[in-house]
C-alpha cells in the first residue's frame, strides 16, 4: 500500500495495541505484507477494570484468529493515576494524553529492548480520539530511552485503513468502546 513504510526484513516488530477495533486493519495489513508482529497489551489507563478486561479479551481472541502472540502487560491503574496527577481537567489530546502515551510507549520500548524486538509501533495512531503526531512524539521519546529499538511512526488512520477498520469491526462483531479509555475521557465524551 503506498504511503506505508515497511521495516527491513528480519526485524522483529512489537505492536503496542489498545483494543481489537484499532488493531484489526493494522494487523490485517501487516500479515498481508509479511510482518508477523507480537502484540503488546499495556494500557493501565483503561478504566474501570471490567472495561480493561473486555478490551484485552477481544485483543487476545483476535490475535488467536491470526495466530499471533500477544503479551499481557501488568495493569496498574494506580501507577497511571500518579503519572497524570494534576492533569485530570486537561482536554482530550492535551497534556494528560501526552503523559499517558509516554508512559505506555516507555513500557513498550523497555519490553522491546529486553525481548529482542527491533521495531516498535502502536495502534494508538489509528484511534479517532487521538492525535497521531502526539502519539508519534511519545514513541520517539520512548525509543530514545532504550538501545536498539526504532519507532515506526505510522499514522494508521490513513491509506484506507480507517475505512477498513470500520468494515472489520462489523465483520468480527468487535466490542467497540465509546471512549478512549480513562475515567477522564468518559467525562469528556
Amino acid at each position: 500500500m503506498p504511503g506505508i513504510k515497511i521495516p527491513s526484513k528480519g526485524k522483529k516488530v512489537l505492536l503496542h495495541c489498545c483494543c481489537a477495533p484499532c488493531s484489526s486493519a493494522i494487523l490485517e495489513w501487516m500479515v498481508n505484507n509479511g510482518i508477523k508482529p507480537t502484540l503488546f497489551f499495556y494500557n493501565p489507563n483503561i478504566y474501570p477494570k471490567e472495561e480493561y478486561e473486555k478490551r484485552k479479551e477481544e485483543c487476545v481472541k483476535h490475535a488467536g484468529r491470526l495466530n499471533l502472540e500477544i503479551v499481557d502487560a501488568d495493569y496498574d491503574h494506580n501507577e497511571w493515576l500518579v503519572v497524570v496527577r494534576g492533569l485530570e481537567e486537561e482536554p482530550e489530546r492535551g497534556q494528560r494524553c501526552a503523559e499517558c502515551f509516554k508512559m505506555r510507549m516507555i513500557g513498550a520500548a523497555t519490553f522491546a529492548q529486553n525481548n529482542g524486538f527491533h521495531v516498535l509501533t502502536t495502534t494508538l495512531t489509528s484511534s479517532r480520539w487521538k492525535d497521531a503526531d502526539q502519539v508519534a512524539e511519545a514513541g520517539r521519546f520512548a525509543v530514545s530511552q532504550v538501545i536498539g529499538v526504532e519507532f515506526w511512526a505510522q499514522n494508521w488512520k490513513k491509506n484506507g485503513l480507517s475505512e477498513r477498520r470500520s468494515i472489520l469491526v462489523r465483520e468480527f462483531g468487535f466490542y467497540n468502546q465509546l471512549y478512549c479509555g480513562c475515567e477522564y475521557s468518559i467525562k469528556k465524551n
